[in-house]
């Protein structure tokens, strides 16, 4: 009988502050619109960040309570973009594709190399090692920091750089972030003309770095007619929403480090 009464206590005071827990929740509910959950089924889950915010269901909510873009999920493309509308009862628009881009083109023949290297087998740890193996501090490390995190099997080591298979891109621009040097840029496909550099060295230093390097004699500049490139801190730089690909910059390039891709 003494054990019962403490017992009967317990469950009374469990039952009240069950009761007062349930209370509580319907008072501070918070509403929420349920085209948030929904668009976040119709995205494609990378949680990737392309879009600007933290993954798919913060997206998600952006768009239902904040009025973010809706065609911003570069991985769903054409397919996120009609589900999303079709939710929010919109037209929408797929934003451009945007492939990735490596500025950089610090081939093995190009580069040459001041150090062997053989520590940890990664970009960043190499670049913590001097700068890289290179003579080029601000080239591709060539570890593959970047394929690491590809989950489409995208990226590549080749000739001792990172190339890219776009046609399997979903531009989700985790190479990007992963680059301890921020050598690539995700970029509208149908602009065509990139720079494989990014030497901030001056020309003589530039030039005795890597043959494929930029020394910023700015002919590119004086070329363009659509004032798209610009050479800043001794690298030439592209303005992608000004280029037309029209390839003037190409042409003019001394060293071969402005490229033109065929579509």
């Amino acid at each position: 009988m003494a054990y019962l009464y403490p017992i009967l206590i317990f469950a009374a005071m469990g039952l009240v502050f069950g009761i007062l827990l349930v209370v509580i929740s319907k008072v501070f509910a918070v509403e929420t619109d349920p085209r948030a959950a929904e668009i976040a089924e119709s995205l494609p889950g990378a949680n990737c960040g392309a879009c600007g915010y933290a993954g798919c269901a913060d997206y998600a909510d952006a768009i239902v309570n904040q009025g973010a873009p809706m065609n911003a999920c570069l991985p769903g493309g054409t397919n996120a973009a009609s589900a999303i509308g079709e939710i929010m009862g919109v037209s929408v628009a797929a934003a451009a594709r945007k492939v990735p881009v490596l500025h950089c083109h610090g081939i093995c023949a190009a580069a040459p190399r001041k150090v062997d290297y053989d520590g940890i087998q990664t970009c960043a740890a190499a670049k913590r090692f001097y700068g890289g193996t290179g003579l080029c501090t601000d080239g591709c490390l060539g570890l593959g920091d970047c394929i690491a995190v590809c989950d489409y099997d995208v990226i590549s080591i080749r000739d001792g750089i990172a190339v890219f298979c776009t046609e399997k891109c979903v531009s989700c621009g985790k190479c990007a972030k992963a680059c301890p040097n921020h050598l690539i840029e995700l970029r509208d496909e149908k602009k065509r003309v990139d720079v494989r550099c990014s030497s901030h060295d001056v020309g003589k230093i530039a030039m005795r770095s890597c043959s494929n390097s930029c020394i910023g004699c700015k002919k590119c500049e004086k070329a363009c007619k659509f004032d798209a490139i610009h050479v800043k801190d001794g690298v030439a730089i592209i303005d992608y929403d000004a280029c037309k690909s029209c390839g003037l910059c190409v042409t003019a390039c001394p060293r071969g480090c402005i490229a033109k891709l065929s579509i």
